[in-house]
């Protein structure tokens, strides 16, 4: 059975594909294709990896995306379905741990660039894989609003299953929505929908008006 990330990486081009290389994405002035080529970069160029990882190297990542500028968007959706041989996210934990979210929310910056977009619909065990990667990665993406924060999936029982901490302190917000809607939110997007915010008001909007994401 393929994974969640397997199917996300496949979707992720067929809606690539739908939406046509000079597609707007949220990613500020990157097209689809742009997106595509960072996809592509950042799992199968060693030598452009430290250039995201590490700020100052920038110029390592930016050289390589300028090598795959003229690669055909097919090419890069045909790349981006299976990671190289070398690549660390050919090993399936790394590639659960890092693209999780990383695939949903580029998924999304495609689709919900385009104005009639809609929330999908994802099976519970897809929700649940996004969920958990909230719960790891969420501790660095609130750190910018600077307040306590949690957040909740209504409707999912009870205790850690329900609810997530992602910054400790007495009166916490607690932003409250699906999964998806929950990640978009977390990595600085706009484009979400259904989510409730709950806690003073001084934090809520601190945390709203921070420039959430890594």
């Amino acid at each position: 059975m393929s994974s969640f990330v397997d199917a996300e990486r496949h979707r992720l081009g067929r809606s690539a594909l739908d939406a046509g290389a000079d597609a707007p994405t949220l990613c500020g002035d990157w097209t689809v294709h742009d997106l595509l080529v960072h996809l592509v970069v950042r799992e199968g160029d060693l030598l452009a990896m430290p250039g995201i990882a590490i700020g100052p190297l920038w110029f390592l990542t930016d050289r390589a995306m300028r090598r795959h500028a003229g690669d055909p968007l097919p090419d890069l959706v045909e790349r981006l379905s299976v990671p190289p041989l070398w690549s660390p996210f050919r090993l399936p934990v790394v590639d659960r741990t890092a693209n999780t979210l990383e695939l949903v929310v580029h998924h999304e910056d495609v689709r919900r660039a385009a104005a009639s977009w809609e929330p999908r619909t994802l099976a519970a065990h897809e929700q649940r894989e996004v969920w958990r990667a909230l719960g790891m990665a969420g501790v660095g993406l609130v750190r910018p609003a600077g307040v306590p924060v949690r957040i909740s999936w209504p409707g999912q029982g009870s205790g850690s299953d329900r609810v997530r901490t992602l910054r400790r302190g007495d009166e916490p917000v607690t932003v409250s929505g699906e999964p998806v809607e929950l990640a978009m939110f977390l990595f600085g997007r706009d484009q979400h929908r259904g989510l409730t915010f709950e806690g003073p008001d001084a934090r809520v909007a601190a945390l709203r008006e921070a420039s959430l994401g890594f």
